[in-house]
């Protein structure tokens, strides 16, 4: 599974990922300047780990190693999640804010759950 340098531009699930972080970064240019360094940080972490280990997956080249860092991926993906929910909560997020989100979250997650299937289904097929 040779792949060329930043071909993960072209893969979908790594666009709405990348859409996804950009997305967390102007809703929580909002927040309070306390959270700074608190749910800020960590929302944005996690947002940008989606789409760089879809990335770093794909350029190591192997199914094992894509599918270690698709499962980091979909992790980093439910912590931004669950710390959209605590935003909303807090009121940082409005209404509207929090259903883009969590529809982009939605969409970003069954993108990576049938790359997923596909790499582990096209792995199975092979001695």
């Amino acid at each position: 599974m040779q792949s060329e340098p930043k071909a993960f531009r072209k893969l979908i699930v790594w666009q709405r990922a990348h859409e996804f972080a950009l997305m967390i970064y102007k809703a929580s240019e909002k927040y309070p300047k306390h959270e700074l360094f608190g749910l800020t940080s960590q929302m944005r972490r996690a947002a940008v780990s989606v789409g760089a280990n879809i990335a770093e997956g794909y350029a190591l080249g192997t199914a094992p190693n894509y599918l270690r860092h698709l499962n980091i991926s979909i992790g980093s993906l439910a912590e931004s999640e669950s710390h959209i929910e605590i935003a909303h909560d807090l009121e940082y997020l409005s209404d509207a804010d929090y259903e883009k989100l969590t529809e982009k979250a939605r969409e970003v997650g069954y993108l990576l759950s049938r790359l997923k299937t596909s790499i582990e289904n096209n792995t199975r097929k092979k001695p």
